[in-house]
């Protein structure tokens, strides 16, 4: 892997997410969005302090997965990625030129989805807000590892949304957000604590409650890093030339 090449595969990704206006209200305004319609849904009672941390995990989670790995598959299905690794750049640097664009995006994305979440939804932080953010940007970043990973084995985009039930639904049903995790059954729970985004939500939850010390955010934290790096070097690996 060449730092330069990753380097100018993530520069060129930038650049076509920045003449692509509906891909840009996808990634940075529709999970804010989808938060205060949440927020909404709550305003005469006061569970958005209780789901809100959750919906921060949820959507960011959820757009970078589908944006992320439909654009790759894009990419191999329109002969791109063939034409770049006939040149010096190997399957490593596109990866993780892909991750470091959209790793990008998710900084700014999960800026606007925390700051319109505290000041404008209203929801109460007693834990640091840049410890929450930070959460959240590991776990949009992993929806966009997990994404490529996707890509990696789908031949069409449809195939690439029959991946939603598979890796995304599951991780949403067992990870505490419609059932605390210590309540569901128990080989529902072990599971459960095996699914990255459950970390992320427990961490986003234990920030705003401010109900956990910094070791035990930091734990979850390296959970989801071993994730992302596990998804980006089995997504390097598994990564085709072209599809079929």
């Amino acid at each position: 892997m060449n730092s330069r090449r990753t380097l100018a595969t993530a520069a060129r990704i930038l650049s076509q997410v920045r003449h692509d206006p509906r891909t840009i209200v996808l990634l940075l305004v529709v999970p804010s969005l989808l938060i205060g319609l949440v927020a909404w849904i709550f305003s005469d009672t006061t569970s958005f302090s209780t789901v809100g941390p959750a919906m921060i995990a949820l959507f960011p989670f959820i757009v970078m997965f589908l944006v992320t790995s439909i654009t790759t598959l894009r990419e191999r299905r329109t002969g791109t990625l063939e034409r770049l690794l006939s040149m010096p750049l190997g399957k490593g640097d596109f990866i993780l030129g892909y991750t470091l664009a959209f790793g990008l995006l998710a900084v700014v994305q999960s800026a606007i989805a925390v700051g319109y979440s505290v000041w404008v939804c209203g929801l109460t932080i007693s834990g640091s807000i840049w410890l929450l953010l930070a959460v959240a940007v590991a776990d949009a970043v992993l929806g966009t590892a997990l994404g490529l990973l996707a890509s990696a084995f789908a031949n069409t985009e449809f195939q690439v949304v029959q991946f939603m039930p598979a890796i995304v639904f599951p991780q949403i049903l067992l990870g505490g957000i419609f059932l605390p995790r210590d309540q569901l059954p128990n080989g529902l729970q072990q599971i459960s604590d095996w699914l990255p985004l459950s970390h992320a939500i427990d961490a986003l939850q234990a920030v705003a409650s401010n109900s956990k010390d910094a070791a035990y955010i930091g734990g979850e934290l390296l959970i989801i890093a071993a994730w992302i790096l596990g998804a980006i070097v089995l997504g390097s690996v598994t990564l085709r030339r072209r599809t079929p």
